[in-house]
């Protein structure tokens, strides 16, 4: 047991120093070739509304760790669930209604050729409540990092509403980002064995 809470938390802590590292500014080889000022220039940001775009801005960093959170989340998923139920995980370890629904938005993306699609892997297209209830349905692989589910699901919560906020451009006030701190800095205080 004490070999796999090592290589958790050597693997956990690995993928923390990558989103580190990128929201610190590091660029990847994806994004580095085009400078915020460019992709201003090609979103034509100079045509919008100032004070909306300003707001936007605002919540860009919001964004930043929101997104780092779900995509560390299924990774946190992806990873625990391979090592420990082995590679048909997704099939044996996954309710049908959480796939079929994944799947489906997978199906519906690839259908539209000319825009870049967010995967080819059906837990990108996990939504975050189902990334929670992949945890409940298999808690035991995740005790070593979660003994509490319903902790998590208070996190998963906060996170969600933020979430919900930010994606259908609102703007969060002080008190709910520093809120959304809060639970990230503990969710990651708890992850990191």
């Amino acid at each position: 047991m004490s070999d796999n809470l090592d290589a958790y938390s050597f693997i956990y802590r690995g993928m923390l120093t990558q989103e580190a590292l990128d929201s610190a500014g590091r660029t990847k080889a994806k994004t580095h070739d085009m400078a915020d000022a460019e992709i201003g220039g090609l979103l034509s940001l100079d045509t919008l509304n100032e004070d909306f775009v300003a707001d936007a801005r605002g919540m860009a960093i919001v964004y930043t760790a929101i997104a780092a959170f779900e995509n560390s989340v299924r990774n946190l998923v992806s990873s625990t669930l391979l090592e420990n139920k082995g590679a048909n995980w997704w099939t044996e370890c996954v309710s049908e209604k959480i796939r079929t629904a994944a799947e489906k938005r997978l199906e519906e993306e690839r259908k539209v050729r000319w825009h870049v699609q967010r995967g080819d892997d059906p837990i990108q297209f996990t939504m975050l409540p189902n990334l929670l209830n992949i945890i409940r349905q298999n808690t035991d692989c995740f005790e070593p990092f979660i003994p509490d589910v319903e902790w998590a699901a208070s996190i998963f919560d906060v996170i969600e509403k933020s979430r919900n906020v930010i994606m259908h451009s609102g703007r969060l006030n002080r008190r709910d980002v520093a809120r959304l701190g809060t639970h990230l800095r503990d969710w990651s205080a708890q992850i990191t064995v």
